[in-house]
């Protein structure tokens, strides 16, 4: 009987560990060099199949070559979501394995310095929108119809080539990513502005400021070096 106790307490203690959410206002995690290991798993709940989204980062590097900014896998795509640096004033975009190309205007762009970057898709039409530092783009369409997976393996720091892995060091990200938000639709313009001031919007799926995550290697959280920088 005692065993079974102590096998009780244990298991409702680990439940209640992985169920921890923390506030990560004003913090960032650091990624300070690259590898193919390190990387943080978040692990919110997605209650549903996504036919709308919007997802917000924040990210601060010195980069120049790729990097995964936000890396959403399911069992049926490792792309499934991908919001993807592909090279100075260049932003990738996949969706269920496809993908289209946004080109950032260098007047947009703090490149390769600090950016905050947003992407909304919806099925009904299939339009992408990207917007940079409050700015948007020219829409792009893909996957019209198209529905996101809700098992998902949801990852920063490295770009999934298979589900919850498949790392390679010359797509990990070396400098810190901070503020990561996601709605389960898609956000309007002035939205996009207020998240890129950091003011606060409702019914997050992923929320910066109550984040259940694991780091996995060499990753630190750490007070965000673009705090100061914020507006508003």
């Amino acid at each position: 009987m005692r065993k079974m106790l102590l096998s009780l307490l244990l298991l409702l203690a680990s439940l209640v560990g992985s169920l921890a959410l923390e506030d990560l206002d004003r913090k960032a995690f650091v990624f300070p060099v690259a590898t193919n290991t390190a990387h943080v798993v978040l692990t919110p709940t997605i209650p549903h199949p996504l036919t709308n989204f919007t997802v917000c980062v924040r990210v601060y590097t010195e980069l120049t070559r790729t990097y995964s900014l936000f890396s959403y896998a399911s069992k049926r795509d490792a792309n499934e979501i991908l919001l993807y640096f592909e090279k100075p004033y260049q932003y990738s975009f996949w969706m269920g394995g496809q993908s289209v190309i946004f080109k950032v205007p260098q007047k947009f762009s703090n490149s390769p310095g600090g950016e905050h970057v947003c992407t909304s898709w919806e099925s009904a039409t299939g339009l992408v929108e990207l917007w940079v530092n409050g700015q948007p783009l020219v829409r792009k369409s893909l996957r019209k119809g198209y529905s996101v997976s809700a098992e998902a393996s949801i990852i920063l720091g490295q770009e999934q080539d298979s589900y919850g892995g498949g790392f390679d060091i010359n797509q990990s990200l070396v400098g810190e990513i901070t503020d990561v938000y996601m709605w389960d639709r898609v956000l309007s313009p002035d939205e996009v502005v207020f998240a890129w001031h950091n003011y606060p919007l409702p019914n997050y799926l992923i929320d910066w400021k109550s984040l259940s995550y694991d780091i996995i290697g060499d990753v630190i959280a750490k007070p965000a070096l673009l705090s100061a920088q914020r507006a508003g």
